[in-house]
């Protein structure tokens, strides 16, 4: 199953104050923390968003990526829909912390607990705007020469230590912005395994007055539904 990907998305909803942990570059650290602020600034204002996205995940140990495409809907607070459209259709919807995620191919509907379905505590913190990014993470530049759309800085958020256990699969996330909206552009899970996926956001459309009816699961008649598995203890 591939939903748990999903979590990293989260990081559209809720930007983090500016952890007092900077690098020592001065320079590459103000220039980040600006990003920062801007990115704030503008998801601060954004109640629901609409967007395409492409994902490409390296799994270690195979050769080639494994790529997929569809469409993401969220809105504030917790609410969130995630159609995969490409190579095949699955649909995940979350309310808070309720979860299902509807496979048509296999006519079942999967109904759990985010915080126990998912692989890693820290981008489900992520979409719910439960807790402070920085009190979870070092948020800090980007190593290297690399950086993103129009030159932008790639921001790189580090698990702190004592959130070892709700980071325990996740290594890193780097975040790249658009440089005119300081909209998300890309996401990119980086775990410990070796494991990278890669989410790429476009056609952004923010504040459409998305109505619940978008984010409300209505299970066909001829669908089974699933306990799904415990795979993170709360």
């Amino acid at each position: 199953m591939r939903w748990w990907l999903a979590a990293p998305l989260s990081v559209l909803l809720v930007l983090p104050a500016w952890s007092a942990d900077g690098p020592s570059d001065e320079k590459a650290r103000r220039e980040v923390r600006e990003v920062v602020k801007q990115l704030q600034a503008r998801y601060e204002k954004t109640k629901d968003l609409q967007a395409d996205f492409s994902q490409k995940t390296k799994i270690e140990g195979f050769e080639r990526p494994v790529t997929s495409a569809g469409k993401v809907y969220i809105k504030k607070p917790g609410r969130l829909r995630w159609d995969y459209l490409d190579p095949t259709i699955e649909q995940i919807y979350v309310n808070q912390d309720d979860v299902r995620v509807y496979v048509p191919e296999h006519k079942q509907v999967l109904v759990g607990k985010l915080t126990q379905m998912a692989a890693s505590k820290a981008p489900l913190e992520l979409l719910q705007g439960a807790a402070k990014l920085d009190e979870s993470f070092e948020i800090e530049p980007t190593p290297g020469k690399v950086r993103g759309a129009g030159g932008m800085p790639l921001i790189t958020l580090i698990p702190k230590a004592k959130e070892q256990e709700s980071t325990q699969n996740l290594q890193k996330i780097i975040v790249e912005v658009f440089p005119k909206t300081h909209y998300i552009r890309t996401v990119s899970l980086h775990e410990i395994s070796g494991n990278v996926a890669v989410f790429e956001f476009s056609n952004l459309q923010p504040n459409l007055g998305l109505g619940n009816e978008v984010f409300d699961f209505k299970a066909p008649s001829d669908v089974e539904v699933v306990k799904a598995p415990v795979l993170n203890n709360p």
